[in-house]
């Protein structure tokens, strides 16, 4: 027989976790928009310092700065909207012709997959019914809302940043603030140096796919290059987002024309991940690709969309954190603390350091 104990305090304790996980669940998606403000926040705050020391009220420097970033971004989705919604339609229109021109080049390799068919029996009612219409204007209203709570959420956490810091260092025990202030810089540069690389590579990856489009004579490169730019924040899916509509957008000039921009498009996909990401990620991150794989998986399958991207910058603050308690173990064993980060990958940390 197993026989349970559990005094009073237990209990009061089991219940209040019970509730604070059952309040956690109800308000997970408040809690992804403090995660994604808290981000921008990092990435952004070292650009508000910089102006508040050149003499610009740090009010002022939030405005200036969220007021540049919400333009660029409609901007960008002036640029990439109009166009990709009316590419659609020209693939709807023109797809039995376009798998027509697939069926006759694959069967130069005896290849027969009957493309042409299976394009004339897709139901368009179904894709685009009205109810999948409602559905994603719903979907779209909400991400509407969630970014301008978000940017809502980043401009009061920069402007009340001075605040912010007396409040959580008044809890912090006397002659532990160095100690505290370490780690919020560490949690600061991995944050806010993962969004900053991000910018790096998805400029890179925008600016290569506008070259090959245009060197082609793709139809909207520009769009595609924009959509390029969005879908490579994704990991792993957002190489599929990157290639896949400008190569059926190619299909349609002519199937040599859609094979060169898919295999130019997968090499630059190829430089990006062995040499790109390493020299712009390794000295921030430092995560071996098996541990961003699983984040990746694990973030998409517990929370969708959003976990999938705020997967790497939460590995790497836990990492930060891992960091943190190992070094206070071998501080307090007396053990000689290590010259690297001990949760590096070695070989990440060297191509950093010749990058």
């Amino acid at each position: 027989m197993i026989k349970l104990e559990i005094s009073f305090r237990g209990l009061v304790f089991i219940g209040l976790v019970a509730v604070l996980l059952w309040g956690l669940v109800r308000l997970w998606p408040i809690l992804i928009l403090i995660l994604t403000a808290l981000i921008f926040f990092a990435a952004l705050l070292p650009y508000v310092e910089w102006l508040v020391k050149r003499g610009i009220r740090r009010t002022a420097s939030v405005l200036l700065l969220l007021l540049a970033f919400v333009a660029i971004l409609g901007g960008l989705g002036t640029l990439m909207i109009p166009p990709l919604v009316s590419e659609f339609g020209n693939i709807r229109e023109q797809l039995p012709s376009d798998a027509r021109q697939l069926d006759n080049f694959l069967a130069k390799f005896d290849a027969n997959l009957n493309l042409e068919e299976k394009a004339r029996n897709i139901d368009w009612g179904k894709v685009i019914s009205g109810r999948a219409a409602i559905n994603y204007g719903q979907q779209v209203l909400f991400a509407v809302f969630g970014a301008l709570t978000t940017v809502v959420v980043t401009a009061y956490l920069l402007i009340d940043k001075p605040r912010l810091a007396r409040f959580i260092f008044q809890f912090v025990p006397s002659g532990r603030e160095p100690e505290v202030v370490g780690v919020l810089q560490s949690l600061s540069r991995v944050v806010g140096g993962y969004i900053r690389g991000q910018v790096i590579t998805s400029v890179s990856i925008a600016v290569y796919t506008l070259v090959i489009l245009l060197a082609v004579g793709a139809p909207n490169a520009i769009a595609f290059a924009v959509l390029a730019g969005f879908a490579d924040i994704i990991p792993v899916v957002g190489a599929i987002i990157a290639i896949l509509p400008p190569v059926v957008a190619s299909l349609r000039e002519s199937p040599t024309q859609a094979l060169i921009v898919l295999a130019l498009l997968i090499l630059y996909q190829q430089f990006e991940d062995r040499f790109l990401v390493p020299r712009v990620y390794g000295s921030t991150l430092n995560l071996p690709p098996l541990i961003v794989f699983m984040a990746v998986l694990a973030g998409g399958e517990l929370f969708g969309i959003p976990g999938v991207l705020l997967a790497l910058p939460a590995v790497a603050a836990g990492r930060v954190g891992m960091e943190y308690l190992l070094e206070k173990h071998r501080r307090s064993l007396g053990l000689p603390l290590p010259t690297s980060e001990p949760l590096a990958p070695e070989a990440d940390t060297k191509e950093a350091k010749r990058g």
